[in-house]
């Protein structure tokens, strides 16, 4: 199987820049796999298509501010790390750029006055503008120690700070916005980009199927009947990142940090037992049930609570133990998500179904239109 298999042709100006104004009110496309029919509905229409005694399966997972700016200490270049996950304690995996100028034992400052810090380290610098300096850099409110280097141009830093990590990451972070959205991150993204049933620190990019519902269309799907079950898992940089290999086979995932409570799995669980449908809620929902399924002894599979790291890969020819139907946005060409969904339904229905999506003028990615595979 071939990366350009997964290829499709996308309009620049169908790539979504900002969200809808109304989370509910975007576009959905609904595909039939038995009927192989295409509906063009509103996303608060999805009610329509759960039924009494389905489950969706949601990924409580929130986005934190993981995009920080500082200063190399003592040289005053401009640093930028995105940090994509807590390896223990305070230490982080994180991306650097410009990365050349990081080496290890270097100390990047956040949270200061960095105009200022910057003449004083381009300046020859007396006595006075030294001790300037030193008061600069105990005002920073996070001190960064590079450590070690990870792979992909990675590194490995220390955090030293005072106070509660998070806390800080809200006063000097911005949100992690997509590469292929052409903008700087804005005062609405820390809302937006961002479920209305996030709970958990841990993600550095949202799990964008789940922006478009709404606290009031929860409400009225579990009024239907509809059990609904989260889940967590911690969205990575490796969702943004391509395929580099020719042969689908041959590439890797990046592995992620998932979890299922007790309580949860049993919602699912139940679901299944009764013959329910199990409609997930994204891409990393997905991957985290499937992660987690095991075979029953009545020969169905089911979840199993617990936390652990999963690498999973899905492709066409993989079999879904747990699955039923998938809500999605719309995924960048030769992308792991779109081979994803082509596994659901064939790579062929969706790259028609995409055709038509791009004809119908639908807008793409993560501020995206939604689509429903039923």
């Amino acid at each position: 199987m071939l990366l350009d298999d997964f290829d499709y042709n996308l309009p620049e100006e169908l790539i979504a820049q900002y969200p809808s104004e109304k989370r509910d009110e975007c576009r959905l496309l609904v595909a039939d796999r038995k009927t192989g029919n295409i509906s063009h509905r509103h996303f608060y229409d999805i009610l329509e298509y759960l039924n009494p005694g389905d489950c969706l399966v949601l990924n409580d997972s929130r986005v934190i501010p993981a995009r920080i700016f500082g200063v190399r200490k003592g040289t005053g270049a401009r640093i930028e790390f995105l940090l994509i996950k807590r390896i223990k304690g305070d230490t982080w995996e994180t991306m650097v750029r410009p990365g050349r100028k990081v080496r290890k034992g270097d100390v990047i400052l956040f949270g200061l006055d960095a105009d200022k810090y910057i003449n004083l380290c381009d300046s020859k610098g007396s006595g006075r503008d030294s001790d300037e300096m030193k008061f600069i850099e105990e005002s920073a409110l996070l001190r960064a120690t590079v450590s070690g280097y990870g792979d992909d141009g990675t590194r490995t830093v220390d955090f030293e700070y005072d106070g509660i990590f998070m806390e800080i990451l809200d006063k000097i972070g911005s949100m992690p916005l997509p590469p292929y959205i052409a903008r700087e991150s804005e005062l609405e993204d820390r809302e937006m980009y961002q479920t209305v049933y996030s709970r958990v620190d841990g993600s550095v990019a949202a799990p964008t199927a789940g922006l478009h519902f709404t606290e009031e269309l929860l409400r009225k799907a579990s009024d239907k009947g509809v059990d609904i079950a989260y889940v967590t898992l911690h969205v990575g940089i490796g969702t943004f990142r391509p395929v580099k290999v020719d042969r689908v086979e041959d590439h890797r995932m990046h592995f992620e940090e998932y979890s299922i409570d007790e309580k949860n799995a049993e919602i699912i669980n139940r679901c299944i037992n009764r013959g329910g449908r199990i409609v997930s809620v994204g891409t990393t929902s997905t991957r985290t049930v499937e992660s987690a399924a095991f075979r029953g002894e009545d020969g169905k599979y089911y979840v199993r609570a617990g936390a652990g790291s999963t690498g999973i890969f899905i492709y066409p020819g993989y079999e879904f133990k747990v699955i039923d139907s998938l809500v999605t946005n719309f995924h960048l060409p030769k992308s792991t998500l779109l081979m994803l969904i082509s596994a659901l339904y064939s790579r062929e229905d969706i790259l028609r179904v995409y055709e038509t999506a791009v004809k119908e003028k639908y807008r793409f990615f993560s501020y995206g239109d939604a689509m429903l595979i039923i």
